[in-house]
């Protein structure tokens, strides 16, 4: 299994490396490919990427729809996840609660935030990941929480609750 976090690393050293590494996350997600997630950065409990304003994800309204801009969060939340979660540990969406907040009529910004602790709990728990959406000019459009389901991996030795 490919470490994304260790990648996203290696390739954001060299120049157009973010722009490499979201082309392997394409390749890596093809459900992804149609917004077209651009990372600027990816750091544990954090990531930031953009989908751009372009005809194929924009509405009757020509503004970006919104389910690609939740599929943007998604990408952020999901890279976040392999950043910050331990390697005893596996995670899987449980749900996501979105609020449309503003038009979005611009390129969109896509952030997906958590705190350390979160990860630090033992046994099966749930970790809410912080999501919005932000238009260039600082307009929020998109917020939410994506609720991963964290989980030992199998064969993990049991760790004591905390």
């Amino acid at each position: 299994m490919v470490d994304t976090y260790a990648l996203y690393r290696r390739l954001a050293a060299y120049p157009q490396g973010n722009r490499l590494f979201s082309l392997v996350f394409e390749q890596a997600a093809p459900y992804f490919r149609s917004a077209r997630p651009r990372f600027v950065s990816l750091e544990p409990n954090r990531a930031v990427l953009t989908v751009r304003k372009r005809r194929r994800v924009q509405n009757h309204l020509g503004t970006v729809h919104v389910i690609a801009i939740c599929n943007g969060l998604e990408a952020a939340m999901g890279a976040l996840a392999e950043a910050s979660i331990p390697p005893t540990r596996r995670w899987i969406p449980k749900g996501m609660e979105v609020a449309y907040t503003a038009k979005a009529t611009s390129d969109i910004t896509c952030v997906a935030e958590t705190d350390p602790a979160d990860w630090e709990r033992a046994g099966d728990t749930e970790v809410p990941v912080r999501v919005r959406g932000v238009r260039s000019d600082g307009t929020t459009v998109v917020e939410g929480v994506v609720r991963l389901w964290v989980t030992d991996k199998p064969g993990t030795p049991v760790r004591p609750s905390a």
